[in-house]
This record gives structure tokens, C-alpha cells and sequence, in this order.
């Protein structure tokens, strides 16, 4: 997994994987998330977002599978 830049109130840190499109992402309170089938367009589009936060609750978290975490 690689890790991806990101500036967010809520989100410390975001990693993806091209190969299996699987998304982590770990929050300023400690609390983390696993995804898998995410489009490597839907992770750019978030990072790029003025507000990653924002955009993970409108458009992955509900949208795709959470295995873990």
C-alpha cells in the first residue's frame, strides 16, 4: 500500500493499493477503516477534495465493502 498525501481535519492519513483497491484510511481520533473495490478515481478524487472528511462520508463510506478495522 502506498501512502497518499492528504490535508483534512479528521483523516491523518490515507493508503491505497492499485492492485486489490483496497483503502485504508486512519482518523485523527484513532479509529480506522478497510475498503476494498475502491476505483483508484474515488481515492484521487478524496485526497483532492477540499474536504477529504466530506467527501469519504458522501461517497465511500457507505458506497463500498469495509472488511476490517
Amino acid at each position: 500500500m502506498k501512502e497518499l498525501s492528504v490535508t483534512s481535519r479528521i483523516i491523518k492519513s490515507v493508503y491505497y493499493s492499485r492492485e486489490d483497491g483496497q483503502l485504508r484510511i486512519r482518523f485523527k481520533n484513532g479509529q480506522e477503516r478497510l475498503f476494498t473495490g475502491v476505483p483508484e478515481e474515488e481515492v484521487e478524487a478524496m485526497v483532492s477534495a477540499t474536504s477529504p472528511g466530506t467527501h469519504y462520508i458522501d461517497h465511500i463510506r457507505e458506497r463500498f465493502t469495509r472488511v476490517a478495522a
